[in-house]
Order: C-alpha cells, then sequence, then structure tokens
C-alpha cells in the first residue's frame, strides 16, 4: 500500500471512531452528555461497621428496586479527605449527574459541590450536612441526639447526678454533626449535673485516639477522679472502655452512639451503660429515593419536609429523622425488633449468659 493510500484509510478510521465515539456519548459518561442510569455514592470511612454493612447494601438495593437497570458507583473514602476529593472528581468526569455523599470534611468539599453543580451534577449530602450548592439533605435531628445522650447519662447516674463530675470526649471536628452532639448533651447536662472536668474533641472518630485521650484524663484526674464519661459513639466508647479497665476504672456509666454490635454486647455485659439507636434502613432508602427521582428529574418535596441552613446554603432540602435511646431493658424491642441484629448476633457464647441475665433469648 502506498504512503499516501495507507494516510487516507487511517485518516477515514479516525474520522468513523470519532463519529461512533461521540453517537455514544451518553452511554461513556462524558461532562457533556452525563449519565443517566449512574448514581454516584460516597462514603467517608469503613472503620465504623455501619457503613459497609447497612448504608451500603441499603442504599444500593433501594436503588435498584426503584430503577432496575440503574447501577451504583461506590467508594469510601478510608477517613482522607483528599481521597474522597479524588473519588468525587472523578465521578464528574465520567459524568455521573447524581452523587450521594457523605463528607469526610463537610467544609472542604464547599468548592467540588459548587463546582459539580455548574455541571447540572446534583449533591444528596447524606447523614452529614455538606456545604456548597446541594441538592437534599437526609440525617436525623442531631441535636436531638445529643440531648438523648445527655438524658441517658443521667438517667445512667440517677440520685447522683447533680454531684457528679463527667469526661466528655467528643466526636471529630470536621464532621458537622459532632458540635450539635456536643451542643445537644450539654444543653440536658449542665444545669443538672456538677460539672465537666475533661473535654476534648476526638480526630476523624480513632477509638485508639479515645483510648489515649481517656489516659490522658485518668492521669490528670486520677481514677475516681470522674463519675461517668460521655463518649461521642460506640467506637470510640470501646476505645475509652479499654482505657478505664486497664486504669481499674469500672463503676461509672459510659454511654456511645450508633448501636454497634459491640457496643451493645458491652451493654448487656455492663460495661456500657447505653448508646443512641438511629434507624439506618429509613435514612439509607429515603436517600436512595430522592437520588433516583432526581436522576429521573421528578420532583422530591414529598421527601424532604424541611429546610435547614449549612453555612454556604439557605433553606436546604432536608428530612431527619429521630433516634432512641437503648439500654440492656429495651435492646430486645429496638434493635433485634428492627433486625438490625439477631439475638444469635448479639449473644454469642461470650455473652450468653450476661443475654440470659438480661431476659434477652
Amino acid at each position: 500500500m502506498h504512503t499516501r493510500t495507507r494516510r487516507a484509510v487511517i485518516g477515514t478510521a479516525a474520522i468513523s471512531l470519532a463519529l461512533t465515539l461521540g453517537a455514544c456519548g451518553k452511554a461513556g459518561g462524558g461532562d457533556d452528555d452525563g449519565d443517566d442510569k449512574t448514581i454516584g455514592l460516597l462514603l467517608p470511612e469503613n472503620k465504623t461497621t455501619r457503613y459497609e454493612s447497612f448504608d451500603k447494601p441499603l442504599i444500593e438495593k433501594k436503588i435498584k428496586a426503584l430503577c432496575s437497570d440503574c447501577t451504583v458507583k461506590y467508594n469510601n473514602a478510608s477517613e482522607s479527605s483528599d481521597t474522597q476529593k479524588k473519588q468525587f472528581d472523578g465521578m464528574v468526569a465520567q459524568g455521573v449527574k447524581v452523587i450521594i455523599l457523605d463528607a469526610v470534611d463537610a467544609e472542604s468539599v464547599r468548592s467540588w459541590v459548587d463546582r459539580a453543580a455548574k455541571k447540572d451534577v446534583q449533591v444528596v449530602a447524606y447523614d452529614r450536612l455538606a456545604e456548597g450548592d446541594i441538592s437534599a439533605y437526609v440525617s436525623y435531628d442531631n441535636y436531638k441526639i445529643g440531648q438523648l445522650q445527655g438524658k441517658a447519662m443521667l438517667e445512667a447516674l440517677g440520685d447522683r447526678a447533680k454531684e457528679s463530675e463527667l469526661v466528655m470526649l467528643n466526636g471529630s471536628p470536621t464532621d458537622p454533626n459532632a458540635p450539635l452532639y456536643k451542643r445537644g448533651a450539654h444543653s440536658v447536662l449542665d444545669k443538672k449535673i456538677k460539672g465537666v472536668v475533661y473535654e476534648q474533641d476526638v480526630p476523624n472518630w480513632e477509638p485508639e485516639q479515645a483510648n489515649k485521650k481517656m489516659k490522658a484524663a485518668i492521669t490528670k484526674l486520677g481514677d475516681d477522679g470522674f463519675d461517668g464519661a460521655y463518649i461521642a459513639n460506640d467506637g470510640m466508647a470501646g476505645g475509652a472502655l479499654t482505657a478505664m479497665r486497664k486504669a481499674g476504672v469500672t463503676d461509672v456509666p459510659v454511654g456511645g452512639q450508633d448501636a454497634e454490635l459491640a457496643g451493645l454486647q458491652r451493654i448487656v455485659q455492663g460495661q456500657q451503660a447505653y448508646t443512641i439507636y438511629k434507624a439506618i434502613k429509613p435514612e439509607a432508602e429515603t436517600t436512595a429515593e430522592i437520588a433516583v427521582r432526581l436522576l429521573q428529574d421528578k420532583k422530591i418535596d414529598d421527601l424532604v419536609p424541611r429546610t435547614v441552613d449549612s453555612q454556604s446554603k439557605k433553606k436546604v432540602p432536608a428530612q431527619l429523622y429521630s433516634a432512641k435511646i437503648v439500654t440492656k431493658d429495651n435492646i430486645k424491642d429496638t434493635v433485634i425488633k428492627d433486625k438490625v441484629y439477631t439475638v444469635e448476633q448479639i449473644c454469642t457464647k461470650q455473652y450468653a449468659k450476661a443475654c440470659a441475665d438480661a431476659g434477652i433469648k
């Protein structure tokens, strides 16, 4: 084949390929065309058991039920905001037009979300109120959850509450829910207890950091220098309790949040006084339905009956669910009744006697 002929053939093939790719742009998911069958799901971390075990499968299942030919593109950021930015930007570049975002750092996402909104990408803030031009927000009334934590601690302290001094280990400074829990708890506790003698925020909700901060509290206060430990979630409560047991502190109530399996087992055993149960299924399923409707260009008004204000946007359409205090006395009527965990999962051999004593069988 002569060189001129070969170049002509190559040129023709290139034009043909370009036309083919152009015709397939919709399915390929480029920025200009968008992908009307894919929903992005970005979760913040995998150390807390809820995300991989509950949120992800519940959201995926509901999306599939509502849109059988839809797919979910999933990534977990493993507590790295930089990683989550790459994941988010990658989805936008691939043409994903609806993204469910549970932000690692709610403030840092503002610029990403705003850039995406200008490309007609709609972002549903899940569990944490992300900054930027988000389309909807689904979570819990987190101030009220903090109030429930405070109430549960007062109930655990009983008649000793007025003379009690507490250690408080709050959630991550980068999580917008954490200050709401803290303020809610203080609104209940401050007038009912003697005082808070040690209080720290815990980066990334790390159990290891909670362990270190509890060790520091015990070093400062002594092993009898506090009467209760408000811990913002169950994972951190586990870390704090390890430090307390090592120091011989076993007679003060400790609380948590999230109704994690390990937390429930500690409650059954009497090591942890309470947790807060947030029914993940309605939160996850509502979020999935909002995402599908946005993808299909349908109204979501009935799914978001109220509004909230972020620092960067007023009147964000929102759905905020309520939560429940869980103690040894009502595990059966909450997490077991709702099939979050079975009796068999909670009452393994190690916890069988404690379960029997608590009437959980």
